[in-house]
Protein backbone atom coordinates (compact mmCIF):
# COMPACT_ATOMS: atom_id res chain seq x y z
CA UNK A 1 0.00 0.00 0.00
CA UNK A 2 1.47 3.41 -0.98
CA UNK A 3 2.27 5.69 1.89
CA UNK A 4 0.72 8.94 0.67
CA UNK A 5 1.67 10.67 3.89
CA UNK A 6 5.13 10.96 2.33
CA UNK A 7 3.69 13.38 -0.18
CA UNK A 8 6.94 15.18 -0.96
CA UNK A 9 8.49 11.99 -2.34
CA UNK A 10 5.40 11.26 -4.42
CA UNK A 11 5.27 14.84 -5.68
CA UNK A 12 8.85 14.53 -6.92
CA UNK A 13 7.91 11.34 -8.78
CA UNK A 14 4.83 13.01 -10.28
CA UNK A 15 6.77 16.03 -11.47
CA UNK A 16 9.48 13.84 -13.00
CA UNK A 17 6.89 11.81 -14.90
CA UNK A 18 5.16 15.00 -16.05
CA UNK A 19 8.40 16.43 -17.41
CA UNK A 20 9.46 13.21 -19.17
CA UNK A 21 6.09 12.82 -20.88
CA UNK A 22 5.98 16.44 -22.04
CA UNK A 23 9.54 16.51 -23.30
CA UNK A 24 8.81 13.25 -25.12
CA UNK A 25 5.66 14.74 -26.68
CA UNK A 26 7.63 17.77 -27.87
CA UNK A 27 10.28 15.57 -29.45
CA UNK A 28 7.77 13.28 -31.15
CA UNK A 29 5.72 16.19 -32.48
CA UNK A 30 8.75 17.94 -33.90
CA UNK A 31 10.01 14.69 -35.47
CA UNK A 32 6.67 14.18 -37.21
CA UNK A 33 6.47 17.77 -38.46
CA UNK A 34 10.06 17.67 -39.73
CA UNK A 35 9.00 14.86 -42.08
CA UNK A 36 6.53 17.27 -43.72
CA UNK A 37 8.57 20.01 -45.44
CA UNK A 38 7.10 23.48 -45.03
CA UNK A 39 4.84 22.52 -42.14
CA UNK A 40 5.78 24.26 -38.90
CA UNK A 41 2.63 23.87 -36.78
CA UNK A 42 0.31 20.96 -36.10
CA UNK A 43 -2.65 23.34 -35.80
CA UNK A 44 -2.05 26.41 -37.95
CA UNK A 45 -4.12 29.59 -37.84
CA UNK A 46 -3.85 30.81 -34.26
CA UNK A 47 -0.39 29.26 -33.92
CA UNK A 48 0.88 31.21 -36.92
CA UNK A 49 -0.43 34.46 -35.44
CA UNK A 50 1.08 33.81 -32.04
CA UNK A 51 4.44 32.88 -33.57
CA UNK A 52 4.50 35.99 -35.76
CA UNK A 53 3.71 38.25 -32.80
CA UNK A 54 6.41 36.52 -30.77
CA UNK A 55 8.92 37.21 -33.53
CA UNK A 56 7.79 40.83 -33.70
CA UNK A 57 8.40 41.31 -29.99
CA UNK A 58 11.70 39.42 -30.05
CA UNK A 59 12.99 41.64 -32.86
CA UNK A 60 11.74 44.93 -31.44
CA UNK A 61 9.08 45.36 -34.12
CA UNK A 62 5.50 46.62 -33.62
CA UNK A 63 3.01 44.25 -32.00
CA UNK A 64 0.68 43.90 -34.98
CA UNK A 65 -0.64 41.53 -37.63
CA UNK A 66 -1.92 41.87 -41.20
CA UNK A 67 -2.41 44.87 -43.50
CA UNK A 68 -3.88 47.24 -42.53
CA UNK A 69 -2.34 46.42 -39.15
CA UNK A 70 -4.40 44.98 -36.32
CA UNK A 71 -2.57 46.06 -33.19
CA UNK A 72 -5.03 44.90 -30.55
CA UNK A 73 -6.11 41.60 -32.07
CA UNK A 74 -4.34 39.52 -29.41
CA UNK A 75 -3.37 40.11 -25.81
CA UNK A 76 0.40 40.02 -25.32
CA UNK A 77 0.77 37.28 -22.69
CA UNK A 78 1.54 34.23 -24.84
CA UNK A 79 3.42 36.11 -27.60
CA UNK A 80 5.61 37.68 -24.91
CA UNK A 81 6.52 34.24 -23.53
CA UNK A 82 7.30 33.04 -27.05
CA UNK A 83 9.49 36.11 -27.61
CA UNK A 84 11.34 35.38 -24.38
CA UNK A 85 12.12 31.89 -25.66
CA UNK A 86 13.20 33.27 -29.01
CA UNK A 87 15.58 35.70 -27.34
CA UNK A 88 17.13 32.88 -25.33
CA UNK A 89 17.17 30.07 -27.91
CA UNK A 90 16.72 31.71 -31.31
CA UNK A 91 13.92 30.79 -33.69
CA UNK A 92 14.49 26.99 -33.57
CA UNK A 93 11.00 25.88 -32.65
CA UNK A 94 12.03 22.69 -30.84
CA UNK A 95 13.52 24.77 -28.03
CA UNK A 96 10.27 26.72 -27.72
CA UNK A 97 8.37 23.43 -27.49
CA UNK A 98 10.73 22.25 -24.74
CA UNK A 99 10.18 25.54 -22.93
CA UNK A 100 6.42 24.93 -23.12
CA UNK A 101 7.06 21.43 -21.75
CA UNK A 102 8.49 23.12 -18.65
CA UNK A 103 5.41 25.35 -18.45
CA UNK A 104 3.17 22.28 -18.67
CA UNK A 105 5.16 20.55 -15.94
CA UNK A 106 4.90 23.64 -13.76
CA UNK A 107 1.12 23.58 -14.30
CA UNK A 108 1.03 20.09 -12.76
CA UNK A 109 2.91 21.47 -9.76
CA UNK A 110 0.36 24.28 -9.51
CA UNK A 111 -2.45 21.71 -9.48
CA UNK A 112 -0.74 20.22 -6.44
CA UNK A 113 -0.49 23.62 -4.79
CA UNK A 114 -4.18 24.36 -5.40
CA UNK A 115 -5.17 20.96 -3.99
CA UNK A 116 -2.95 21.55 -0.97
CA UNK A 117 -4.54 24.95 -0.28
CA UNK A 118 -8.09 23.74 -0.76
CA UNK A 119 -7.88 20.30 0.87
CA UNK A 120 -4.51 18.79 1.88
CA UNK A 121 -1.13 17.82 0.36
CA UNK A 122 -2.16 14.22 -0.36
CA UNK A 123 -5.14 15.36 -2.43
CA UNK A 124 -2.84 17.79 -4.23
CA UNK A 125 -0.40 15.01 -5.11
CA UNK A 126 -3.16 12.82 -6.53
CA UNK A 127 -4.58 15.72 -8.58
CA UNK A 128 -1.10 16.56 -9.89
CA UNK A 129 -0.53 12.89 -10.73
CA UNK A 130 -3.68 12.79 -12.85
CA UNK A 131 -2.61 16.02 -14.58
CA UNK A 132 0.85 14.60 -15.21
CA UNK A 133 -0.43 11.60 -17.19
CA UNK A 134 -3.45 13.22 -18.88
CA UNK A 135 -3.14 12.39 -22.61
CA UNK A 136 -4.81 15.67 -23.58
CA UNK A 137 -2.56 17.77 -21.36
CA UNK A 138 0.58 15.98 -22.53
CA UNK A 139 -0.36 16.24 -26.20
CA UNK A 140 -1.38 19.89 -26.05
CA UNK A 141 1.62 21.17 -24.12
CA UNK A 142 4.16 21.44 -27.01
CA UNK A 143 1.68 23.09 -29.40
CA UNK A 144 2.23 26.78 -30.16
CA UNK A 145 -1.10 27.64 -28.56
CA UNK A 146 -1.90 29.54 -25.38
CA UNK A 147 -3.89 26.88 -23.51
CA UNK A 148 -1.08 25.47 -21.35
CA UNK A 149 0.31 28.87 -20.37
CA UNK A 150 -3.19 30.05 -19.57
CA UNK A 151 -3.79 26.99 -17.40
CA UNK A 152 -0.66 27.82 -15.39
CA UNK A 153 -1.52 31.50 -14.93
CA UNK A 154 -5.16 30.69 -14.16
CA UNK A 155 -4.07 28.21 -11.48
CA UNK A 156 -1.84 30.86 -9.92
CA UNK A 157 -4.78 33.25 -9.65
CA UNK A 158 -7.00 30.56 -8.10
CA UNK A 159 -4.27 29.65 -5.61
CA UNK A 160 -4.01 33.29 -4.53
CA UNK A 161 -7.78 33.45 -3.96
CA UNK A 162 -7.64 30.20 -1.97
CA UNK A 163 -4.76 31.55 0.09
CA UNK A 164 -6.74 34.70 0.84
CA UNK A 165 -9.71 32.62 2.01
CA UNK A 166 -7.55 30.43 4.22
CA UNK A 167 -5.88 33.44 5.83
CA UNK A 168 -9.29 35.00 6.38
CA UNK A 169 -10.46 31.98 8.41
CA UNK A 170 -7.27 30.77 10.05
CA UNK A 171 -5.55 33.98 11.13
CA UNK A 172 -7.83 36.93 11.63
CA UNK A 173 -4.95 39.02 12.95
CA UNK A 174 -2.85 38.74 9.76
CA UNK A 175 -4.54 41.72 8.08
CA UNK A 176 -1.42 42.79 6.20
CA UNK A 177 -1.01 39.31 4.73
CA UNK A 178 -4.64 39.25 3.64
CA UNK A 179 -4.30 42.60 1.87
CA UNK A 180 -1.14 41.43 0.13
CA UNK A 181 -2.79 38.21 -1.05
CA UNK A 182 -5.90 40.10 -2.19
CA UNK A 183 -3.73 42.45 -4.25
CA UNK A 184 -1.68 39.54 -5.59
CA UNK A 185 -4.85 37.64 -6.52
CA UNK A 186 -5.95 40.62 -8.61
CA UNK A 187 -2.54 40.93 -10.27
CA UNK A 188 -2.54 37.22 -11.14
CA UNK A 189 -6.06 37.38 -12.54
CA UNK A 190 -4.82 40.24 -14.72
CA UNK A 191 -1.79 38.26 -15.89
CA UNK A 192 -4.03 35.32 -16.80
CA UNK A 193 -6.34 37.75 -18.63
CA UNK A 194 -3.39 38.90 -20.73
CA UNK A 195 -3.09 35.29 -21.87
CA UNK A 196 -6.82 34.53 -22.23
CA UNK A 197 -9.02 37.69 -22.29
CA UNK A 198 -12.20 35.89 -21.20
CA UNK A 199 -10.73 35.47 -17.69
CA UNK A 200 -11.27 39.19 -17.08
CA UNK A 201 -14.68 38.79 -15.41
CA UNK A 202 -13.27 36.44 -12.77
CA UNK A 203 -11.54 39.26 -10.88
CA UNK A 204 -14.63 41.37 -10.16
CA UNK A 205 -16.65 38.19 -9.67
CA UNK A 206 -14.34 36.81 -6.99
CA UNK A 207 -14.12 40.22 -5.32
CA UNK A 208 -17.90 40.51 -5.09
CA UNK A 209 -18.39 36.95 -3.83
CA UNK A 210 -15.63 37.40 -1.26
CA UNK A 211 -17.35 40.48 0.11
CA UNK A 212 -20.86 39.03 -0.10
CA UNK A 213 -20.14 35.55 1.29
CA UNK A 214 -16.82 35.44 3.11
CA UNK A 215 -16.50 38.76 4.94
CA UNK A 216 -19.40 41.15 4.53
CA UNK A 217 -18.03 44.09 6.47
CA UNK A 218 -15.74 47.04 5.96
CA UNK A 219 -12.60 44.90 5.93
CA UNK A 220 -14.16 42.51 3.44
CA UNK A 221 -15.08 45.41 1.17
CA UNK A 222 -11.52 46.78 1.39
CA UNK A 223 -10.04 43.37 0.56
CA UNK A 224 -12.39 43.03 -2.41
CA UNK A 225 -11.37 46.51 -3.56
CA UNK A 226 -7.70 45.55 -3.17
CA UNK A 227 -8.26 42.56 -5.45
CA UNK A 228 -9.82 44.81 -8.08
CA UNK A 229 -6.94 47.26 -7.67
CA UNK A 230 -4.42 44.49 -8.35
CA UNK A 231 -6.34 43.56 -11.50
CA UNK A 232 -6.35 47.18 -12.66
CA UNK A 233 -2.62 47.60 -11.98
CA UNK A 234 -1.67 44.49 -13.97
CA UNK A 235 -3.82 45.50 -16.95
CA UNK A 236 -2.86 49.19 -16.85
CA UNK A 237 0.19 49.10 -19.19
CA UNK A 238 -1.71 47.23 -21.89
CA UNK A 239 -4.82 49.39 -21.47
CA UNK A 240 -2.82 52.62 -21.64
CA UNK A 241 -1.05 51.41 -24.77
CA UNK A 242 -4.41 50.58 -26.38
CA UNK A 243 -5.85 53.97 -25.41
CA UNK A 244 -2.95 55.73 -27.08
CA UNK A 245 -3.58 53.73 -30.25
CA UNK A 246 -7.37 54.03 -30.42
CA UNK A 247 -8.51 56.78 -28.06
CA UNK A 248 -10.70 54.20 -26.31
CA UNK A 249 -10.29 52.15 -23.14
CA UNK A 250 -9.62 48.56 -24.24
CA UNK A 251 -8.41 46.35 -21.36
CA UNK A 252 -8.29 43.15 -23.45
CA UNK A 253 -8.60 42.99 -27.28
CA UNK A 254 -10.52 44.25 -30.27
CA UNK A 255 -11.12 40.71 -31.52
CA UNK A 256 -14.22 40.10 -29.41
CA UNK A 257 -16.58 41.34 -32.12
CA UNK A 258 -15.34 39.06 -34.92
CA UNK A 259 -15.14 36.12 -32.48
CA UNK A 260 -18.73 36.71 -31.36
CA UNK A 261 -19.92 37.03 -34.96
CA UNK A 262 -18.05 33.82 -35.77
CA UNK A 263 -20.42 32.09 -33.35
CA UNK A 264 -23.60 33.98 -34.26
CA UNK A 265 -24.12 34.68 -37.96
CA UNK A 266 -26.23 33.25 -40.80
CA UNK A 267 -23.51 30.75 -41.77
CA UNK A 268 -22.49 29.77 -38.21
CA UNK A 269 -22.11 26.05 -37.52
CA UNK A 270 -20.57 26.03 -34.03
CA UNK A 271 -17.11 25.58 -35.56
CA UNK A 272 -14.81 28.47 -36.35
CA UNK A 273 -14.77 29.92 -39.85
CA UNK A 274 -13.30 33.42 -39.97
CA UNK A 275 -13.34 33.65 -43.78
CA UNK A 276 -15.94 36.40 -43.48
CA UNK A 277 -13.27 38.80 -42.17
CA UNK A 278 -11.46 38.87 -45.50
CA UNK A 279 -14.65 38.46 -47.54
CA UNK A 280 -16.43 41.42 -45.96
CA UNK A 281 -13.47 43.79 -46.19
CA UNK A 282 -14.58 45.60 -43.04
CA UNK A 283 -11.00 46.11 -41.85
CA UNK A 284 -10.14 47.74 -45.16
CA UNK A 285 -12.63 50.57 -44.64
CA UNK A 286 -12.92 50.87 -40.85
CA UNK A 287 -10.56 51.33 -37.93
CA UNK A 288 -9.82 48.30 -35.79
CA UNK A 289 -12.04 49.67 -33.01
CA UNK A 290 -14.96 50.39 -35.36
CA UNK A 291 -14.64 46.98 -37.02
CA UNK A 292 -14.86 45.29 -33.63
CA UNK A 293 -18.02 47.25 -32.81
CA UNK A 294 -19.47 46.50 -36.26
CA UNK A 295 -19.18 42.74 -35.76
CA UNK A 296 -20.46 42.92 -32.18
CA UNK A 297 -23.58 44.75 -33.33
CA UNK A 298 -24.07 42.36 -36.26
CA UNK A 299 -23.82 39.32 -33.97
CA UNK A 300 -26.35 40.63 -31.44
CA UNK A 301 -28.74 41.74 -34.19
CA UNK A 302 -28.65 38.26 -35.69
CA UNK A 303 -29.21 36.74 -32.24
CA UNK A 304 -32.22 38.99 -31.60
CA UNK A 305 -33.74 38.11 -34.96
CA UNK A 306 -33.10 34.34 -34.75
CA UNK A 307 -33.38 33.24 -31.08
CA UNK A 308 -34.29 29.63 -31.95
CA UNK A 309 -31.18 29.28 -34.11
CA UNK A 310 -29.01 30.77 -31.35
CA UNK A 311 -30.34 28.18 -28.88
CA UNK A 312 -29.67 25.42 -31.42
CA UNK A 313 -26.15 26.71 -32.01
CA UNK A 314 -25.55 26.89 -28.26
CA UNK A 315 -26.38 23.19 -28.00
CA UNK A 316 -23.96 22.39 -30.83
CA UNK A 317 -21.21 24.48 -29.26
CA UNK A 318 -21.68 22.88 -25.85
CA UNK A 319 -21.52 19.43 -27.43
CA UNK A 320 -18.22 20.41 -29.04
CA UNK A 321 -16.98 21.93 -25.77
CA UNK A 322 -17.75 18.77 -23.76
CA UNK A 323 -16.57 16.39 -26.47
CA UNK A 324 -14.29 13.68 -25.01
CA UNK A 325 -12.04 13.86 -28.08
CA UNK A 326 -10.79 16.61 -30.43
CA UNK A 327 -13.32 18.15 -32.79
CA UNK A 328 -10.96 18.43 -35.77
CA UNK A 329 -11.26 15.60 -38.31
CA UNK A 330 -7.47 15.18 -38.52
CA UNK A 331 -7.42 13.91 -34.92
CA UNK A 332 -10.39 11.54 -35.17
CA UNK A 333 -8.53 8.27 -35.24
CA UNK A 334 -9.35 5.37 -32.93
CA UNK A 335 -5.92 5.33 -31.27
CA UNK A 336 -6.45 8.96 -30.18
CA UNK A 337 -10.19 8.94 -29.54
CA UNK A 338 -10.38 5.84 -27.33
CA UNK A 339 -7.73 6.79 -24.72
CA UNK A 340 -8.87 10.42 -24.65
CA UNK A 341 -12.51 9.44 -24.19
CA UNK A 342 -11.77 6.87 -21.48
CA UNK A 343 -9.52 9.22 -19.56
CA UNK A 344 -11.99 12.12 -19.78
CA UNK A 345 -14.87 9.92 -18.65
CA UNK A 346 -12.84 8.67 -15.68
CA UNK A 347 -11.77 12.11 -14.45
CA UNK A 348 -15.27 13.55 -14.90
CA UNK A 349 -16.99 10.71 -13.02
CA UNK A 350 -14.47 11.02 -10.18
CA UNK A 351 -14.91 14.82 -10.21
CA UNK A 352 -18.69 14.49 -10.00
CA UNK A 353 -18.29 12.22 -6.98
CA UNK A 354 -15.74 14.59 -5.47
CA UNK A 355 -18.09 17.51 -6.04
CA UNK A 356 -20.93 15.64 -4.35
CA UNK A 357 -18.78 14.84 -1.34
CA UNK A 358 -17.69 18.50 -1.19
CA UNK A 359 -21.13 19.98 -1.82
CA UNK A 360 -21.17 21.79 1.52
CA UNK A 361 -17.91 23.64 0.73
CA UNK A 362 -18.85 26.47 -1.57
CA UNK A 363 -15.42 27.95 -2.21
CA UNK A 364 -13.82 24.57 -2.83
CA UNK A 365 -16.42 23.78 -5.49
CA UNK A 366 -16.30 27.28 -6.95
CA UNK A 367 -12.52 27.38 -7.40
CA UNK A 368 -12.34 23.88 -8.89
CA UNK A 369 -15.53 23.37 -10.90
CA UNK A 370 -16.28 27.06 -11.45
CA UNK A 371 -13.80 27.61 -14.33
CA UNK A 372 -15.07 24.73 -16.47
CA UNK A 373 -18.68 25.88 -16.04
CA UNK A 374 -17.70 29.51 -16.62
CA UNK A 375 -16.03 28.74 -19.95
CA UNK A 376 -18.91 26.50 -21.00
CA UNK A 377 -21.24 29.48 -20.63
CA UNK A 378 -18.93 31.79 -22.56
CA UNK A 379 -18.42 29.36 -25.42
CA UNK A 380 -22.11 28.65 -25.77
CA UNK A 381 -22.06 32.14 -27.33
CA UNK A 382 -18.69 32.09 -29.08
CA UNK A 383 -17.18 28.90 -30.56
CA UNK A 384 -17.27 25.48 -28.93
CA UNK A 385 -14.11 23.39 -28.80
CA UNK A 386 -12.26 21.24 -26.28
CA UNK A 387 -9.41 23.75 -26.62
CA UNK A 388 -11.36 26.11 -24.42
CA UNK A 389 -12.20 23.41 -21.89
CA UNK A 390 -8.74 21.94 -21.37
CA UNK A 391 -7.25 24.72 -19.18
CA UNK A 392 -10.29 24.52 -16.88
CA UNK A 393 -9.75 20.78 -16.40
CA UNK A 394 -6.59 21.48 -14.40
CA UNK A 395 -8.35 22.91 -11.29
CA UNK A 396 -11.20 20.42 -11.71
CA UNK A 397 -8.70 17.64 -10.96
CA UNK A 398 -8.80 18.62 -7.29
CA UNK A 399 -12.38 17.34 -7.21
CA UNK A 400 -11.25 14.31 -9.22
CA UNK A 401 -8.64 13.58 -6.57
CA UNK A 402 -11.27 13.80 -3.82
CA UNK A 403 -13.41 11.36 -5.75
CA UNK A 404 -10.49 8.97 -6.27
CA UNK A 405 -9.61 9.00 -2.57
CA UNK A 406 -13.17 8.06 -1.67
CA UNK A 407 -13.38 5.21 -4.20
CA UNK A 408 -10.06 3.39 -3.94
CA UNK A 409 -9.29 1.35 -0.81
CA UNK A 410 -5.58 2.30 -0.78
CA UNK A 411 -6.59 5.89 0.03
CA UNK A 412 -9.21 5.09 2.65
CA UNK A 413 -7.01 5.84 5.63
CA UNK A 414 -6.08 9.25 4.29
CA UNK A 415 -9.44 10.21 2.81
CA UNK A 416 -10.16 13.90 3.43
CA UNK A 417 -13.78 12.96 4.17
CA UNK A 418 -13.07 10.29 6.77
CA UNK A 419 -13.94 12.00 10.02
CA UNK A 420 -14.87 9.03 12.20
CA UNK A 421 -13.32 9.04 15.69
CA UNK A 422 -11.83 12.45 15.01
CA UNK A 423 -12.74 15.77 16.51
CA UNK A 424 -10.51 17.69 14.09
CA UNK A 425 -12.06 19.71 11.26
CA UNK A 426 -11.87 18.27 7.76
CA UNK A 427 -9.13 19.64 5.51
CA UNK A 428 -10.53 22.53 3.52
CA UNK A 429 -13.24 23.17 6.10
CA UNK A 430 -12.18 26.81 6.21
CA UNK A 431 -13.46 27.18 2.67
CA UNK A 432 -17.05 26.36 3.58
CA UNK A 433 -19.72 28.98 4.06
CA UNK A 434 -20.57 27.81 7.55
Amino acid sequence: MPDFNCWKRWLLIVMTVALILRVGAAAVLQFQLDKQPGRQFLIAGDATGYWTLGEQLANGKPFELYVPPRRIMRTPGFPWVLSLGMRMFGDDIIYIRLMLALVGTAACGLVFWLGKELVDPETGVIAAGVAAISPAFVGFTPLILSETLFAATMLLSLIAVAKLLNLNQQNQQASRQRYLWAFLAGVLVGIATLVRPSWLLVGPGCAFLYWALAQRNRHGFCLAAMLCLGLAVSLAPWTIRNYRLTGHIVPTTLWVGPSLYDGMNPQATGDSDMAFVERDGVYQRMSEFDADRYYRDAAWKYAAAHPARIVQLAGIKLARYWSPWPNAAQFRTWYLMIPLALFFAAIMLAAIRGGWLSRDRFWLCLLTAGPIVYFAGIHALFIGSIRYRLPAEYPLLVLTAIGIRSLLPIFTKTSPHDTQDSAEPRPGESLSLS
